[in-house]
């Protein structure tokens, strides 16, 4: 994923609500979300590359989420996979604290990335440019491609559009809809990540319109605190891609 906005054990009804955009070339192979054949406990989209994920949640309550770090002068080609790091966690026995100290030891081995990661009894996060564990408190957060609740307008938007939303009764379509904002910010509000100007701004935007890069789907994703989880993702008909919903509900095991 590339933006997310969610909240974590601060709304009366849900433990988790999460509203996100996957940004990425339109021509990367990718499998639409479901639950797995191979992994039937897991549901998510998957990366046909590189064959790991992007955001999934399982039946047993287990959630990971990975963005990309934008650095593009650090980038190397022999690195492991990043979508393999939510896939290993939601697999795994470890809880978000271990998990994250286990994963410090080797994330290196990855471009730059961030992670979320919940049992649903904590929330965690990490960076392998910060390196460090963050265990979440109650509360509204925003995430891209820099570290968790940097400032850019796009994460500044998305989570006032979405505080503003939770605020009063909401479904997952208006989490969507508001998902596809594709308001581009002011140059002066522009992050400066090394890239060029133009660049920086296709980029500004909650939803990105790009030739060959862009909003590939969005998710929403609520945990009540019955246990009952609901998933939408909405796919845009962008590239060779359809346009298309799927929406799961279960109850975390």
């Amino acid at each position: 994923m590339c933006l997310i906005a969610f909240a974590w054990d601060m709304h009366p009804k849900y433990k988790l609500i999460l509203a996100a955009n996957r940004d990425e070339f339109y021509n990367r192979p990718t499998a639409k979300a479901g639950f797995w054949e191979d992994q039937p406990n897991i549901l998510g989209g998957r990366d046909l590359k590189a064959g790991g994920t992007w955001m999934t949640i399982t039946k047993d309550g287990k959630f990971a989420a990975v963005t990309n770090y934008r650095d593009l002068s650090n980038i190397r080609e022999d690195a492991t996979s990043r979508g393999e790091i939510p896939t290993d966690f939601v697999k795994g026995d470890f809880n978000p604290e271990k998990y994250i100290q286990t994963l410090h030891e080797h994330s290196e081995d990855y471009n730059g990335f961030n992670v979320l990661v919940s049992d649903l009894g904590q929330m965690g996060h990490y960076s392998n440019y910060e390196r460090k564990v963050n265990i979440l408190k109650p509360g509204i957060y925003g995430l891209s491609n820099a570290l968790l609740d940097t400032p850019w307008p796009k994460v500044e938007l998305a989570k006032q559009k979405f505080k503003s939303a939770i605020g009063n009764s909401f479904d997952h379509q208006e989490l969507l809809n508001l998902m596809t904002d594709t308001t581009i910010a002011p140059d002066i509000e522009l992050p400066d990540t090394g890239i060029s100007k133009e660049m920086e701004r296709s980029l500004s935007a909650m939803c990105i319109r790009m030739e060959n890069y862009g909003t590939c789907c969005s998710t929403v994703i609520t945990v009540d605190r019955d246990g009952v989880v609901n998933f939408t993702e909405k796919s845009y008909p962008v590239g060779e891609r359809k346009e298309n919903t799927e929406h799961y509900s279960f109850k975390v095991q």
